[in-house]
């Protein structure tokens, strides 16, 4: 297990991101932890938020006593604020919130009231600070990144393929695109580090046909490779089938039907990740303890499908997937974007 502790290095490289968030002296920011949060991160953004001259706060919650017997891991939808409404008031009122909550408030439902104000967010992945010193911000890779949302706005249609079986059409009439590059350097942007994809949150039923989750793609609530195959059946947003023998398709089976919630199996987000420094070997080098996974949904070429919350369709549940899938090719009304799990044209990097 690596060692938690204070690296002059790892305040630079927390200095760094921060400047890119356009964090200078004088600028108000609020550091969001819990409990549960990860200490040394927690330090390291105080003292290079210090080291920057900003007028850094604290606003530390209790993590929240558990509502189920189910374990949640890695969800990007962090109960830890509890709609406490003068915690939310005081984030909006901040420039930046850096947010070091345990599960990321990417699908929280305070997010709304905390950016109405022009505050922006930067969720910090809960992860060993060496995956976040590897995996800095790029001003380069922000441009391939824009200029893949560009692409996602303005599409209408995503179809998904690959050798493994895996067809799907995705209507992208009314989804919601996003994209994160790392950093948040504008009024009411919500980002994360690690960073480098394009997601978009597809309408209420948009999405048909099979995924073919093959040996070697990754299940992160478990933090997985998948040993054998996993089929699923899609139609109009929700699985309505898990096909496959082996440990992975029951563990999938089990945990999807432990929620008995509809949300938990219909589509969250899909996208696909940009990041060329992320790489997709680096969970088996990392104790699950020390690990997050945020970079395995980034790194260059996958197919990131997600299961559970999902607020342009309405939907909000605990219940979630991230499923980075390999060896995809992704067409966005025809153009390939990615091509058996290599980003084509102007997006290659």
């Amino acid at each position: 297990m690596l060692q938690e502790r204070i690296e002059g290095k790892w305040i630079e490289t927390f200095a760094a991101v921060f400047k890119h968030c356009k964090v200078e002296s004088g600028t108000v920011v609020a550091i969001l932890s819990e409990s549960q949060s990860r200490p040394v991160n927690v330090q390291l953004s105080e003292l290079a938020l210090h080291r920057l001259g900003a007028q850094a706060f604290h606003v530390i919650i209790p993590t929240a006593e558990l509502n189920t017997n189910i374990p949640i891991r890695s969800t990007g939808a962090s109960v830890a604020l509890q709609g406490i409404k003068p915690v939310v008031e005081a984030l909006s009122h901040s420039e930046l919130v850096v947010d070091l909550t345990v599960e990321g408030l990417l699908h929280a439902p305070e997010v709304a009231d905390i950016v109405k104000n022009g505050a922006r967010i930067l969720m910090i992945s809960n992860e060993h600070p060496e995956a976040l010193e590897r995996l800095l911000p790029d001003p380069e890779l922000t441009k391939k990144v824009k200029l893949g949302l560009k692409k996602l706005k303005s599409a209408k249609m995503m179809t998904v393929t690959s050798a493994a079986g895996t067809n799907l059409r995705i209507d992208l009439a009314d989804a919601s695109p996003g994209a994160s590059w790392a950093y948040a350097d504008r009024p009411g942007l919500v980002s994360h580090w690690p960073g480098g994809l394009c997601l978009c949150f597809p309408k209420e039923k948009s999405v048909n046909g099979t995924l073919v989750l093959a040996p070697g793609d990754v299940n992160l609530t478990f933090k997985r490779y998948l040993e054998s195959a996993v089929e699923l059946r899609i139609e109009d947003d929700t699985i309505t089938k898990i096909s496959g023998n082996g440990v992975d398709a029951e563990l999938f089976r089990e945990y999807t039907a432990a929620w008995k919630d509809p949300a938990a199996y219909a589509v969250s987000h899909v996208g696909w990740g940009m990041n060329p420094q992320a790489r997709w070997e680096s969970m088996a080098m990392y104790d699950k303890r020390d690990f997050n996974g945020t970079e395995l949904r980034a790194f260059a070429g996958n197919f990131l499908y997600s299961t559970g919350a999902n607020e342009t369709a309405g939907r909000y549940t605990q219940g979630h997937f991230d499923l980075p899938v390999r060896k995809c090719t992704i067409q966005l009304d025809g153009e390939t974007v990615v091509k058996d799990g290599v980003l084509q044209g102007d997006l290659a990097v």
